[in-house]
């Protein structure tokens, strides 16, 4: 048994298309389709019912194939700990974070990059927490700042900062006149949603339930600008991540501390537990955790 034709058996799973499935793999459909024979040989196991319609693979062979791509995983670690520095990161760090915090935080990033691994260029992907997920899956980004939830439990989550969830309104409602706001005052107040394949849409939710708010399903966004605007023009109000309320567009909306309890969320640096590159990821975090806890204490940026 060797490496490449493991390589082969994830790339047709991928493809489920012998022929897509040796291109990506730069050999003919022919030689592929001999290897993966030889690989069932060798294992004495069918991984594949061979039907001129289409490639189905046995119970077997889907279970070979998911230990496959950790073993592949685990070989690729060995090769990046094998070329990576000791004391920096890579050239290019791929990082993946989610799109309530990737322009709020995008400045903050590029800083701390430029000051702390000058020789690191900073690939940011934003997308919502099941994309980077998958894409760290596939192994088109390294690492991701998303909010903690048990969909990233299976990955090393190391905390970055907890970020509060200010309350913003029209300056023509009448919570206006407050600067905070204990959340029981809240209670029966319909509350403007993100949609539901945000991550943020799920822990305001779990609010509406523990103080008996009412998401108001009339609107649903998909950006935070969006949402934003909405509150501007007194349709409602709404959560906001205390990051996003920095903009220079801050004065349309004023914006509430709640209080008793004070609703955060918990950001982590999420990575595969093979990843040879875990110290490096553990500086880049404690360089963030370390910046942003004295940039949310502040008194520049209260609400």
């Amino acid at each position: 048994m060797n490496i490449r034709n493991l390589e082969y058996l994830v790339a047709l799973a991928k493809y489920r298309h012998f022929q897509r499935a040796a291109e990506a793999c730069n050999v003919s459909q022919p030689t592929l389709s001999a290897q993966l024979r030889k690989l069932e040989n060798e294992l004495g196991l069918q991984l594949l019912e061979r039907t001129t319609r289409k490639i189905r693979f046995t119970q077997t062979g889907l279970r070979l194939v998911e230990q496959t791509q950790v073993i592949l995983r685990e070989i690729e670690a060995l090769k990046n700990m094998a070329n990576s520095s000791q004391n920096s990161l890579s050239q290019t760090l791929d990082i993946g974070i989610i799109p309530t915090l990737a322009p709020y935080i995008f400045s903050h990033m590029n800083t701390l990059c430029r000051e702390n691994f000058p020789e690191v260029e900073m690939e940011i992907h934003e997308a919502q927490t099941q994309h980077l997920l998958a894409m760290l899956e596939s192994d088109a980004i390294e690492c991701a700042i998303v909010m903690a939830s048990k969909e990233t439990s299976k990955y090393v989550e190391l905390p970055l900062f907890e970020e509060p969830l200010v309350l913003g309104v029209s300056h023509k409602h009448p919570y206006a006149r407050f600067d905070e706001i204990n959340m029981d005052h809240l209670k029966n107040n319909k509350i403007l949603m993100l949609d539901d394949g945000n991550c943020l849409h799920n822990q305001i939710l779990r609010y509406c339930y523990q103080f008996e708010l009412e998401p108001d399903n009339r609107f649903i966004a998909m950006h935070l600008e969006t949402l934003r605007r909405s509150v501007a023009f007194n349709k409602g109000i709404a959560f906001f991540p205390l990051l996003s309320t920095q903009e220079e567009t801050r004065d349309e909306v004023k914006y509430l501390r709640c209080v008793a309890p004070e609703p955060t969320r918990k950001m982590v640096l999420v990575f595969h537990r093979s990843d040879p590159m875990r110290k490096k990821y553990e500086m880049l975090r404690n360089i963030i955790a370390k910046h942003m806890e004295k940039y949310l204490q502040a008194d520049s940026i209260t609400a």
